[in-house]
């Protein structure tokens, strides 16, 4: 496949996706089709946090008045106000999950859980209702147990482990996988267990992190080997892995280093932004180690069938190849402006409009 310069792919979806609220939104729900996704499966880590079926309904809606050729599948942010009558009335709403994100791992994740136990009455409303638990598959950095940002993700696994084993029936995806060990694991369970891998961390190691703030996300990129894993992966074709990108935008004084009251450095905000160049980045890397013939069912079929989600007639998308496309250093809007992943880069391949 990598001696070809066109490619048609039946309606890309991306299972992983932070578009924001505010001027920031506004800026970048448009960038979500710009790069070639048609399905774009919504993270709920707002402020507040989307912890009821209305608020996720506003929200939708918001989201379709900008930009009503995507569909916006909605999740809700897993919290004690999220309760098993509330996910019947969640899944009667058209929603399609719940995302857990372990308290303080990541952005905007001060009202995540500490204790899984507790949720699993709402898991198994969730079984019964065909919902999907998305899980951020971190656990708190605790210096006596010498867990940090590192190898957080290793010790979360035994949660994963345990929710897989106590809920057979519960579709589980552990979201984008940074290690060896998190994909023999995911390698290792039944079928309602899957993994989505983003587009960055196929890129990414630590030793191009520490010197770059647009580098930095959560989880951390890890090392040569874990990259070379979540490659192999994709290019083993198995459907229990794809794309959810984790694309998480932030302004640009957020990432660039600043001062705070009393003079302090500002710290860096986790966040890697890749939605206006998505599918084309996705080709390009693939195509790198040799995984091109993999791009359909990473980016489309291997998702939507685990999520049920077919594709919509008149969604394809047509990819050529390219010389010289160069990523934008920056992308400004009304009082806001980000940093695209690659900025200044070259991409090999271009959506045909």
């Amino acid at each position: 496949m990598s001696s070809v310069d066109e490619i048609v792919l039946p309606a890309p979806a991306d299972f992983h996706v932070h578009v924001r609220q505010g001027p920031m939104c506004d800026l970048v729900v448009p960038h979500v089709s710009q790069g070639g996704i048609r399905t774009a499966y919504v993270m709920p880590n707002l402020i507040p946090p989307l912890t009821t079926t209305d608020a996720v309904i506003e929200y939708r809606n918001h989201l379709q008045n900008l930009d009503p050729k995507t569909q916006w599948l909605m999740t809700l942010y897993l919290h004690p106000d999220v309760t098993p009558d509330e996910i019947r009335k969640a899944s009667k709403a058209g929603i399609s999950g719940v995302k857990s994100y372990p308290r303080g791992v990541t952005t905007n994740s001060s009202s995540g859980i500490e204790d899984y136990t507790v949720y699993y009455p709402v898991f198994r409303a969730m079984e019964e209702e065909g919902m999907v638990l998305n899980l951020h598959g971190e656990v708190p950095s605790d210096p006596d147990q010498n867990i940090s940002i590192l190898n957080a993700e290793k010790h979360f696994l035994t949660h994963l482990r345990k929710l897989a084993h106590n809920f057979p029936k519960l579709r589980i995806v552990l979201e984008h996988a940074t290690t060896s060990e998190a994909i023999s694991t995911v390698l290792e369970l039944p079928s309602n267990v899957a993994c989505t891998i983003t587009a960055h961390h196929l890129y990414l190691t630590i030793d191009t992190v520490a010197p770059q703030p647009h580098h930095f996300c959560k989880p951390l990129a890890k090392e040569p080997k874990d990259r070379k894993a979540l490659q192999e992966a994709i290019k083993s074709g198995n459907p229990k892995f794809f794309l959810g990108s984790d694309s998480a935008p932030h302004p640009t004084t957020s990432k660039a280093p600043g001062l705070v009251e009393g003079g302090e450095p500002s710290p860096c905000a986790a966040g890697v932004y890749t939605s206006p160049i998505l599918v084309p980045l996705v080709a390009t890397l693939l195509e790198s180690f040799g995984a091109l013939e993999r791009l359909e069912g990473y980016v489309s079929s291997h998702g939507r069938r685990f999520y049920n989600v077919p594709p919509e007639r008149g969604q394809e998308l047509k990819l050529k190849r390219v010389k010289g496309q160069k990523v934008p250093s920056i992308l400004r809007g009304e009082g806001t402006e980000v940093v695209p992943f690659w900025a200044g880069k070259d991409l090999d391949w271009e959506i045909v409009e």
